[in-house]
């Protein structure tokens, strides 16, 4: 999931930031009055969506992942799948077929069971191409997924989920993944409510009350100020949820964040983006600064629809001049390792190839090859990055490297989250940073995503070889030969196509005090279930 991260077609799921505002306003609660939350976190960004179909950043995703809930749930010390609104399966000898049962005691906040055909409703949805999901591909190997959100199968019943009665369902996969399960945890694959969308349309999120799956509520939406959430007494596991009220707050800068940290107004924050760099060496060595390795990669796309971007040896020659070394050493100061490839060390099962390293030289040859010797002649272009301190540095550093190397004069556009999304979407940008924080344990999570047709791509490239064997490693059986195949797929990805430039890879850094927060455990998904933290007592 985009760590930080859109226009769309006929149904229009991210409403105009007037609706929302609006919407925010009516959903207000008693404001200065309100009690305090039990827990309040810095959350970084405003979300722009909450609705699971749509979301596709980690600030929208922890409120979303509050509210609405799928088959299975990640466990909070292992982040590996456990059961959730289903209760138990049944997997197949051949890996293919997975029967879930859902519990009987699983029902809306509003009242009312969730059924079987709630989630076949839920995905359907998400593969429906009217709905835009960048998401969609998560929902690839169930049978006719792609066909659908492709528009090859226009029949949304043809989708491999099928009702076998109302608290029973059968999904058929094209081949069998070790992954489902943990697909069926993710954000994208939760059950939303079929009568609200169809009642409400776009709007739909901000119905009062809104029917939730998850183990919280909406109590209030305010921009720019708050969204709390409440317990929901009728979750099925609500005797497990440890706190009553939790407030997500929506600050991007780094010193306002830790002055409301310091100051006792919240309680946690999540990012290392949101602590002033400058400070972190200081700031590292305090009891209550949090750090752990987990699968997570900055690195910045190309938009290869644009010239002269859509000439591989320009892109290899940007990527060779970029001193990675200097961006974590000057910049991040967190412990971060650098990157030539995507796939983060550590993930399951795998061991990514190496990509390109530093090398003016060869910088400077491929630049005069592609028609720009010394960067004579390379026309005006820009970096697109959102709003935060750290991006700006990085976005700096960055123009600074290939002016000095390559002659090259690049402007750098900075715009506020929403803006940074549909933009990206959209790919009105030349170069854009961004980053990937693995949804789960292994390499696919990485590499699908710069699939031709997934909606993550967002680089304009499209490789029929590197689909291909994506498809055939997904196909295969074979733990040693999968991950040969998504080898060859990332060296096409990294060394030759080149759409992307990975820069570091993360470590987290989380502040909370553990005298006085409990519940939060470090995993390599850096997934915190709301519903464990609570205040010691």
């Amino acid at each position: 999931m985009n760590h930080s991260r859109r226009t769309r077609g006929p149904r229009v799921a991210c409403f105009s930031f007037l609706a929302l505002l609006l919407a925010g306003l009516a959903l207000a609660g008693c404001g200065k009055n309100e009690p305090r939350a039990d827990i309040t976190i810095i959350n970084g960004a405003e979300p722009e969506s909450l609705d699971p179909a749509i979301i596709t950043g980690q600030p929208d995703g922890r409120v979303a992942g509050a509210l609405f809930e799928g088959l299975t749930r990640l466990n909070a010390k292992t982040a590996t799948p456990e059961p959730a609104l289903a209760e138990r399966w049944e997997i197949s000898p051949d890996g293919k077929v997975f029967t879930f049962h859902l519990r009987t005691n699983a029902v809306w906040s509003t009242g009312g069971p969730i059924t079987a055909e709630d989630v076949v409703y839920s995905w359907r949805r998400v593969v429906d191409p009217l709905t835009a999901s960048d998401y969609a591909g998560q929902l690839f190997l169930v049978k006719n997924a792609e066909e659908i959100n492709t528009g090859k199968i226009k029949d949304l019943a043809a989708l491999g989920a099928h009702v076998i009665d109302s608290h029973t369902l059968r999904v058929e996969l094209i081949a069998p993944a070790t992954f489902f399960l943990d697909l069926c945890a993710f954000r994208t694959l939760a059950v939303v409510p079929r009568a609200a969308i169809e009642k409400h349309g776009d709007q739909w999120i901000m119905m009062r009350p809104l029917p939730t799956s998850g183990p919280y509520t909406l109590d209030a939406w305010r921009i720019r100020d708050k969204i709390r959430v409440r317990k929901n007494p009728l979750h099925w596991d609500a005797a497990n949820v440890l706190n009553e009220v939790v407030d997500f707050l929506p600050v991007e800068s780094p010193n306002t964040a830790l002055n409301l940290y310091e100051s006792g107004s919240a309680d946690i924050i999540w990012d290392k983006g949101l602590v002033p760099t400058e400070l972190l060496d200081v700031l590292r060595r305090r009891p209550d600064c949090h750090n752990f390795d987990y699968l997570g990669t900055y690195f910045y796309r190309y938009n290869v629809t644009h010239k002269p971007f859509d000439d591989p040896r320009v892109r290899k020659a940007l990527a060779l001049a970029v001193d990675k070394r200097r961006l974590v050493e000057r910049i991040t100061r967190a412990g971060e390792k650098t990157a030539s490839h995507l796939t983060p060390p550590g993930t399951a099962n795998y061991t990514a190839p190496e990509g390109l390293g530093h090398d003016v030289a060869l910088a400077k040859k491929l630049l005069a090859e592609a028609g720009f010797p010394d960067g004579k002649g390379f026309p005006p272009f820009q970096y697109l990055y959102n709003s935060s301190k750290l991006h700006e540095q990085i976005a700096v550093e960055l123009q600074q490297m290939w002016k000095e190397t390559l002659g090259l004069k690049m402007e750098l556009r900075q715009t506020e989250w929403k803006v940074y999304l549909a933009e990206q979407s959209n790919k009105n940008y030349h170069l854009c940073r961004s980053s990937w924080i693995g949804d789960y344990n292994d390499p696919n999570t990485f590499l699908d995503m710069f699939m031709s047709n997934n909606g993550n791509n967002r680089t304009g490239w499209a490789n029929p070889r590197y689909d291909q064997l994506i498809r055939d490693a997904n196909q295969e059986t074979d733990v040693k030969r999968r991950a040969a195949l998504l080898g060859e797929a990332e060296a096409l990805l990294i060394r030759d196509g080149l759409p992307i430039v990975p820069l570091y890879f993360y470590v987290g850094v989380t502040f909370y005090d553990p005298k006085k927060i409990e519940g939060i455990y470090s995993n390599v998904l850096d997934e915190h279930p709301i519903y464990t933290i609570r205040k010691r007592r």
